[in-house]
């Protein structure tokens, strides 16, 4: 089997079991808190989104760190120091006994955080380049099924060997991912000749990094993609409850309406990744912009579970070619041994997303409603996809099939 091939395999299950790690919490999170001896409503739900979130503050402000790091010390270095950190801070949130300690764990685990930008550089730089979309796309989809299954595991988890026993598992199988990394990934990184380059700070990094004005439009795009569809992620309870009625399955259509977009997004993503191999990573992100954007707008439209649900569907299939068109063409206009730290801004742009999504969504819907918030989210994508549209315009290492896309 190609070298790159194993890379990708190895990474596509460490990329699940991190996102499913991050994510295996949600649904018993609140009642984690309560068994710490918290029982206020108000104190529970603050606790579990200052919990949650504290995760994806951490993790924006230290991803560009890492990302110089892996360019100066190589990328296999960065993945397995943060797939072995993350294991042992997943098993230590199994000793947490106060919401503070899993607070603080929860911010540990994102400062060491950045598995998934160092497998993405790797991936990037030990893959061939007409094989480059298939392989980013491969790669998401391990990402995204983690986070659909990593609540669906946690649930099921919960129910049959309580709380604390999850997060040891967890972490030993990140450990086993990383022991796999270990052995079995290989990276083409040259030590020498990166030694022999200029330091270079995080600021002057991203100075250098944006003055090529197609890198800060494509990490836009991750920005608004986690946006859109984190605005009205917490909302969609209350949305499907206001389409089916406080009926029985209420809570199994909720879950169903949720995980849809997460399901055809896997589905989609090497999909859409081999189509960029043979049309041109641009075409593929401009169609799935648009494409993204529209698909919000039947949302704002619905009547009942079923039509939600479609959209949703829909919605994961044209975002399943967001991502890897985004990361290919990254590696593609990002001057060679700034690989890493060009992803890294990537990834802080995603945390950013994360975390500006649900709050600014749950802020707003209070004048806009839901249905107004998916208006706006197409709005953004319209927005984005013209911003996109104008700076890859004839830009640079560009491949023929790119150029073609854009005349």
């Amino acid at each position: 089997m190609a070298r790159w091939r194993i890379n990708l395999i190895v990474l596509w299950f460490g990329n699940f079991l991190v996102m499913g790690g991050m994510t295996m919490i949600v649904p018993f999170l609140p009642l984690y808190i309560q068994e710490m001896g918290i029982h206020d409503p108000k104190q529970v739900a603050t606790w579990a989104g200052v919990i949650f979130a504290g995760n994806f503050v951490t993790s924006f402000l230290f991803q560009p760190i890492w990302g110089g790091l892996a360019d100066r010390y190589g990328r296999k270095v960065m993945l397995l120091r943060s797939g072995f950190g993350m294991a042992i801070v997943m098993t230590l949130m199994g000793l947490a006994f106060t919401p503070w300690h899993l607070f603080l764990l929860r911010m540990l685990n994102g400062v060491i955080s950045g598995f998934v930008p160092a497998a993405v550089a790797l991936m990037s730089a030990s893959t061939p380049k007409d094989r480059m979309g298939v392989a980013m796309g491969t790669l998401q989809s391990g990402g995204v099924a983690g986070s659909i299954l990593g609540p669906l595991f946690g649930g099921v988890l919960a129910e049959w060997i309580g709380f604390r026993p999850i997060f040891y598992i967890t972490g030993g199988l990140l450990f086993v991912a990383s022991l796999l990394a270990a052995f079995l990934v290989k990276d083409t990184f040259d030590a020498a000749r990166a030694q022999k380059q200029p330091s270079k700070s995080i600021l002057s990094s991203f100075k250098e990094l944006s003055q090529i004005k197609q890198l800060p439009s494509l990490y836009s795009v991750t920005f608004v993609i986690q946006f859109a569809i984190l605005s009205s992620m917490p909302l969609i309870p209350l949305f499907v409850q206001e389409l089916h009625g406080s009926g029985e399955l209420l809570a199994f259509y909720a879950g169903l309406v949720g995980s849809v977009t997460g399901f055809s997004n896997m589905i989609a993503s090497p999909l859409l990744g081999r189509l960029g191999d043979k049309l041109g990573s641009q075409r593929v992100l401009a169609i799935s912009l648009i494409g993204a954007a529209l698909a919000f707008i039947p949302q704002a439209m619905v009547h009942n579970i079923w039509q939600l649900f479609a959209s949703r569907f829909l919605l994961g299939v044209f975002m399943g070619g967001l991502l890897p068109s985004v990361q290919t063409l990254i590696r593609k206009f990002t001057p060679d041994g700034m690989e890493s730290r060009s992803y890294s801004f990537n990834s802080s742009a995603l945390s950013l997303g994360n975390m500006m999504g649900p709050v600014i969504g749950g802020a707003v819907s209070g004048w806009i409603g839901i249905r107004g918030i998916f208006i706006v989210a197409s709005v953004l994508l319209i927005l984005n996809a013209l911003w996109v549209r104008r700076s890859l315009y004839g830009g640079q290492r560009s491949s023929p099939g790119d150029r073609k896309a854009l005349s």
